[in-house]
């Protein structure tokens, strides 16, 4: 008779490899699967298969989603190691460093991808990690914004359609509340709001919209998948943009920079379509088509009184009046 050692190992045998293959079926169907398929697929009972994708989390530590009745791996559980130089490791260091700057939320995620890089670094740059992870730490949580921004990424990667409950800033038209139907193509952060932003073809409006994600009260993952975009169409709208904006019809903008700030500005540059052009009596005449006012008039202000808007006629009276009541409210002392 055979020992009762081995009939144990045996059924754990069993057991894993039943596993492993839940978790094949459930790779071969991004788009997710049924409980009552999985079942025959395997030959087991449904309540097995709850068995199972329990197990599959808690002992194999691989994350399974569930969303009305489809089952499925989670994207990234799967992804390669990178192998990465220590050149090629500090050019990521960097980079995240740049992000935890900008950003005004503590992002588990990132915090994570700083640990797994730590791992495998040189004790220097390993204590650049850490002091990053620190900083991070001090930054405000936000579970529902993680919450979103995991849900997008997750729809990006599988190229689903999302759902989404927005509530737009209250100025200008179409202010209102609304639920939007979006192809999401791309999740890109701004260097102006720090804030990240959902890019993607809105269903309802017909278009191409930029939704900040701070501003989705809620977030569903469809069954429907989505074409992607032609190559380079999503980078060509973005072009246009000045900083993440790029829903807005293109504008003409000339400005006019004092002699005492031509050099700095001339030095840097500030949008992809942008020309220059020294005057003769040291200013600098600044030229660019961005996409609509909105983002290159908070740029066009921080430099006070050593720019002048020149082209379109309405930014120049729309900035003139910001400044004249800006100077209304600090009047001169007698």
């Amino acid at each position: 008779m055979e020992p009762a050692e081995d009939r144990e190992g045996s059924g754990k045998r069993d057991r894993l490899a039943r596993l492993l293959r839940v978790v094949a079926l459930l790779r071969g169907y991004p788009e997710g699967v049924r409980i009552p398929e999985i079942a025959r697929r395997i030959d087991v009972s449904v309540r097995t298969v709850y068995r199972d994708l329990t197990a599959i989390q808690r002992e194999l530590q691989i994350p399974v989603w569930s969303e009305g009745g489809l089952w499925g791996i989670e994207s990234d559980a799967f992804l390669p190691p990178l192998r990465l130089t220590q050149h090629e490791a500090m050019a990521v260091v960097l980079s995240a460093r740049l992000m935890v700057r900008y950003a005004d939320k503590y992002d588990p995620d990132l915090a994570a991808a700083f640990e797994k890089l730590a791992s495998g670094l040189p004790p220097a740059l390993a204590e650049h990690v850490e002091r990053t992870l620190r900083v991070l730490a001090l930054a405000s949580r936000d579970d529902a914004f993680n919450d979103h921004v995991r849900t997008l990424t997750k729809a990006w990667a599988e190229r689903r359609v999302v759902a989404i409950d927005y509530e737009p800033a209250r100025y200008g038209p179409h202010s209102e509340r609304r639920r939007a139907t979006v192809h999401p193509y791309l999740i890109e952060p701004s260097l102006q709001t720090h804030a990240l932003y959902l890019i993607g073809f809105d269903e309802d409006r017909g278009g191409l919209r930029t939704f900040k994600i701070e501003r989705i009260r809620s977030v569903a993952i469809t069954p429907r998948q989505f074409e992607t975009p032609e190559p380079g169409r999503i980078e060509e709208a973005l072009r246009g943009a000045w900083d993440i904006i790029a829903d807005q019809s293109p504008i003409n903008v000339v400005l006019r920079f004092v002699p005492d700030v031509a050099a700095r500005v001339r030095e840097t540059t500030w949008h992809a379509t942008q020309q220059t052009s020294l005057e003769a009596d040291g200013s600098l005449t600044w030229r660019a088509t961005v996409a609509g006012p909105v983002e290159i008039r908070l740029w066009i202000l921080s430099w006070g009184d050593e720019v002048e808007v020149l082209e379109p006629a309405d930014l120049r009276a729309d900035v003139g009046s910001r400044l004249a009541r800006a100077a209304a409210a600090y009047p001169a002392e007698s």
